[in-house]
């Protein structure tokens, strides 16, 4: 809920140009996420459906955020976070798809959005979490970029390219492996 929370006030920071304020708090949110996992592996009454549901959209709502905000600072390509954004999308329809065909009959709009009755585990492939970790590096990075005056560095235009590419191979990864990264919970 915190990275959630902080997503807003990401955005509006970095907006305001408040780039040193931004660092800082992109560093909590990475934090609490840290936190968040650790609890979540090493406590097992901490552990929740919910929590399990909440985890991958406050990444996605915080990266979508952050990339659409810094994009508007003009310190990430526009065709990069349209390629974030679009492979994004289609793995929240393809989310919506599966969790709609795994729901047993009948179907109600309670179920459906109901996150403590898991019909389905979307099980991410090793290219996707790298693509995470290098996305995360590059908001990192871009954030930093004003604070430290390197946001024409050539080492930022290449890992923009790295980025482009892992969120391509991702993409691909998911449409070429597609069920077997779909693991259906029977009860």
């Amino acid at each position: 809920m915190t990275r959630i929370g902080l997503a807003p006030v990401l955005g509006y920071l970095i907006i305001e140009e408040d780039f040193n304020i931004a660092l800082g708090v992109f560093a909590l949110a990475g934090l609490t996420d840290l936190l968040d996992g650790f609890i979540a592996r090493n406590w097992a009454n901490q552990k929740s459906a919910l929590g399990s549901a909440l985890d991958p959209l406050a990444d996605k709502i915080l990266i979508s955020i952050l990339y659409v905000s810094l994009t508007y600072a003009d310190l990430i390509p526009v065709p990069l976070t349209y390629m974030i954004i679009s492979r994004d999308v289609m793995l929240i329809a393809a989310v919506f798809y599966v969790r709609y065909r795994t729901l047993p009959t009948p179907r109600t709009l309670a179920k459906y959005f109901n996150p403590c009755y898991a019909t389905a585990r979307l099980k991410p492939t090793f290219i996707s979490k790298v693509n995470t970790a290098v996305q995360l590096i590059l908001v990192a990075a871009s954030l930093a970029a004003p604070v430290f005056n390197y946001a024409d560095s050539i080492y930022l235009q290449i890992l923009w390219c790295f980025t482009a590419f892992t969120t391509a191979a991702s993409a691909y990864s998911y449409y070429h492996y597609g069920r077997k990264t779909v693991q259906v919970i029977k009860d």
